[in-house]
This record gives structure tokens, sequence and C-alpha cells, in this order.
């Protein structure tokens, strides 16, 4: 009887050893976010966009800002040599860059910056050959053409896109928001056989090539 009460007893000491402290569940939330270490140069429009999705790309904004409807024009006070954000190309838009990219895309795929009055007649030429041979194709929707030397910011036009595109010269074609370059490099791509396929690749209907014979598929 002895050994069983001792037995019973180290059975129970086992059991109070094994004892398991139980401790109410908390909720967990996240901490609050910590704004103050973000850049006071950026406005809200640029915070909007981040959120929203993936950074949209500085030529998007200067596409936006020239094909809009009105006669905005880009102001003195920016510095076109350094990057300029997004709010400026915005001119008074909501911060909706995924329908202002899908309207470039669909409505806007070709856009030629050209000169076609403030320049010597050699240099002017170039601009004519590219609009000239862009006419060929016959295109849909056509080029969305901008005369830079008609409007009051060519100039500040011309930093930004020598900044973006690295082509400082008239005429400077975007297809999709990639640079093309110039005349030179246009007629070069056709002679190549790779232009008419880029602008079906842009989503662009090719209905006409007068010089189709020179494109090697």
């Amino acid at each position: 009887m002895a050994s069983d009460s001792t037995s019973r007893r180290s059975t129970c000491s086992s059991y109070r050893r094994r004892r398991i402290l139980l401790i109410p569940a908390t909720p967990w939330s996240h901490p609050p976010l910590n704004l103050s270490g973000i850049s006071s140069s950026l406005s809200r429009a640029s915070i909007v966009s981040m959120v929203k999705g993936p950074p949209v790309e500085e030529i998007y904004g200067l596409l936006h800002f020239v094909t809009s409807d009105d006669d905005r024009m880009l102001s003195h006070s920016i510095n076109p040599a350094a990057p300029i954000d997004l709010s400026v190309y915005l001119g008074g838009d909501q911060p909706d860059w995924k329908s202002h990219m899908r309207k470039l895309r669909e409505e806007y795929p070709l856009i030629v910056f050209s000169k076609v009055s403030s320049c010597t007649p050699v240099l002017c030429r170039f601009s004519t050959k590219a609009k000239k041979l862009l006419e060929s194709y016959n295109l849909s929707p056509p080029p969305k053409i901008i005369e830079v030397d008609l409007r009051d910011d060519w100039d500040f036009i011309k930093l930004i896109l020598t900044r973006l595109t690295e082509h400082s010269t008239f005429p400077n074609i975007i297809l999709n928001g990639e640079g093309l370059g110039g005349s030179d490099d246009l007629h070069t791509l056709r002679a190549q056989g790779k232009l008419k396929k880029m602008f079906e690749n842009a989503g662009m209907t090719v209905r006409e090539d007068i010089g189709k014979e020179r494109e090697t598929q």
C-alpha cells in the first residue's frame, strides 16, 4: 500500500510540473504608417499615382499634356533639365494615369514633334520628309502632329524631349512612349522592313503603303 501511495504522489507531482500557463490572446494590428520621412517635394497626385499602380514614366506625362484638347502651356517656373512631377503635366486633370495612358495607346499611339516655320528650309525639310513618309502608310489612328515651334513653350518641350529621349532635334517621333528618333531613323527602319510591323504591333492599322515593295517581310 505504501508503494501505491508513493506512486500516486509521484504521478500527481509529475502532472503539477507539466501545467501550462495560458496567456489570453490580444488582437494585433499594423502600426500606424509614418509618412514623416517622405519628401515634401512629392505632391498629392504623385502619392496617389504610386498607391494605384507602378510609377508612370515622365514621357507619358508630357504626351498627355501636349495631346490635351485645351491650349495649356508649360509654366516657365519649371526646370526642364530636371525630372518634373507628374502633377505638372496633369494641368488640372484627375491623376488617373491608367485612363490617360489607355487614351494615349488607343487614340495617339504615334506622336510626332515637328517644326514647321521657325527653322531654315534645310532643317525644316527633315520634319517634312518624316511626315510625308508617315502619310504614305495611311495609318489609323493617324499620327498626332505637334508643331512645336507654334507653341509658346517650345523651348521647354525641346529640353524635356532631349532629356527623356536623348534626341535633341526635330522631328522627334514617339511610338507608344518609345522614341524612334528623327527622319533619318524613320527612313532607316522602313528600308530595313521593320516600320510597318512596328506600327501594327502598336495597334495601328496600315491601310496603304505606296512604297511597300521596299519593305521586306
